[in-house]
């Protein structure tokens, strides 16, 4: 199964070794289900994982962070982006996970800000679930 996940699943994941954003690394890690990655997801990963709040909030080191980005590139389905949808969400930002979860097929968008995509959105996206870390795994 192809996921694309959000930025704030993969910052969770590293504040807390418990809980449903961990378990959905701990899936990635072991190859159960395929990350999908973009260079601007992935850009969007570093910039937040880099900053002195991030490296302050989970303990972690600048260098723990390297070791997690490089995992990412490593198990990351590498997905280009021929084509920019702009769904024009409140969060600019959130467009680029729309956009990779549409080029690289995947069955879901893993968020906690479902609202980001669904409040005030004319964009009806029926080619993939968005769905929270929790109901992912019960799925």
């Amino acid at each position: 199964m192809k996921v694309t996940v959000d930025t704030n699943i993969i910052y969770q994941a590293l504040h807390s070794s418990v809980g449903a954003s961990h378990a959905i690394l701990q899936l990635i890690r072991a190859g159960e289900v395929q990350l999908s990655l973009s260079v601007p997801v992935f850009e969007e990963y570093r910039d937040v994982l880099y900053r002195p709040k991030t490296i302050k909030e989970t303990g972690l080191s600048r260098e723990d962070m390297e070791k997690v980005l490089d995992f990412i590139a490593f198990v990351g389905v590498a997905t280009p982006i021929d084509y920019l949808w702009r769904p024009n969400l409140k969060d600019e930002s959130d467009n680029m996970f729309v956009e990779l979860a549409l080029a690289s097929g995947s069955e879901y968008l893993i968020t906690r800000n479902i609202r980001h995509y669904t409040i005030d959105n004319e964009l009806i996206l029926d080619a993939f679930g968005i769905i929270t870390p929790c109901d992912f795994l019960q799925e």
